[in-house]
């Protein structure tokens, strides 16, 4: 598919939660969201999935040299951990009010603070 044909999905994953990696070769390990790619479905975990750039002396990065930074993963390949059961779990939308809320599908608990 082309860029213009995908449809915009909606994330129910939000910059600032945690998430436990499920596939992939940084399969279990944890972190917080860093950075949300809505358009491309991918996302930037904090100390998950590092790579190394090359990177050359500018006013940014006078020393230049070899760059570790973390890289961004498909948002498939991570899931919630729900902070009242601390298990990775689904997310799902339900409306509260006039408000839509995110819930744990395991334990059933508001996981939005509000």
């Amino acid at each position: 598919m082309t860029g213009s044909a995908k449809q915009n999905k909606k994330s129910r994953i939000k910059q600032g939660d945690t998430v436990e990696v499920m596939q992939g070769k940084e399969a279990g390990k944890r972190g917080k969201v860093l950075h949300v790619l809505e358009a491309d479905e991918r996302i930037v975990v904090e100390r998950v999935n590092f790579i190394k750039r090359h990177v050359r002396p500018s006013k940014k990065v006078p020393q230049g040299g070899v760059i570790e930074r973390e890289a961004s993963m498909h948002i498939s390949n991570v899931r919630l951990v729900c902070p009242s059961c601390s298990q990775p779990a689904r997310v799902g939308v339900r409306a509260e009010g006039d408000d839509k809320v995110r819930y744990c599908k395991k334990c059933n608990v508001q996981v939005d603070k509000g």
